[in-house]
């Protein structure tokens, strides 16, 4: 029970560690909607914020800003809850990883939201200052997520015959993203994948 509470709890601080590092890095060193690109034209390094969920998508504003953020910070407790039970009920150990790795992405974004409105001013043509003398962007809880993974992998145009978006241009993959959206797209995945042993064990 030690060895995967320990295990556990590294995944999520080496997780919240590479995420924010990364964030950090970005949001000290580039202007939003500045990009590299790493491998060819689809493997991209581009800045941006969301005010919302994972992946880029929004939520109504500024109440429905709080309103998400609480809920994550509810939601990760309630994660935190969970994890102790499978552990104490010796639950095949890469479940409670993949629930670790779903809190710790939960929390990198949770940190965003809660602190970078204050820790930092604005991004737009110039590259923000860490604790500026004039205060952040915005309140407590008011921060926007910081993306930066963008695998537009495959471009194209929807066929003539397509409803709505027909012979418009379309992308793959087109949302940006960070680590900790895939890290908790990674844990989620490998609970659906594998959710017959999982739900064998705890009934």
């Amino acid at each position: 029970m030690k060895s995967i509470t320990l295990k556990s709890i590294i995944v999520i601080l080496l997780i919240l560690i590479i995420d924010q590092s990364f964030k950090i890095w970005i949001k000290t060193n580039m202007i939003l909607g500045q990009e590299y690109k790493v491998l060819g034209d689809w493997f991209i390094i581009h800045f941006t914020e969301n005010n919302g969920m994972a992946f880029g998508m929004e939520l109504w504003g500024k109440h429905g800003k709080i309103f998400l953020t609480l809920f994550r910070i509810v939601a990760v407790i309630g994660i935190g809850w969970y994890m102790r039970i499978l552990i104490k009920q010796e639950a095949p150990k890469m479940v409670i990883i993949s629930i670790a790795l779903i809190m710790a992405g939960a929390l990198g974004n949770i940190l965003d939201s809660v602190f970078y409105g204050i820790l930092f001013d604005e991004s737009f043509y110039k590259v923000a200052e860490f604790l500026p003398s004039e205060g952040g962007y915005a309140s407590l809880l008011q921060g926007r997520v910081v993306d930066m993974l963008y695998f537009p992998i495959f471009r194209g145009n929807y066929p003539s015959w397509f409803p709505f978006w027909a012979n418009q241009n379309f992308i793959f993959f087109r949302p940006v993203f960070n680590i900790a959206d895939s890290s908790i797209t990674i844990g989620v995945a490998y609970i659906l994948i594998f959710e017959r042993s999982f739900f064998k064990h705890i009934e």
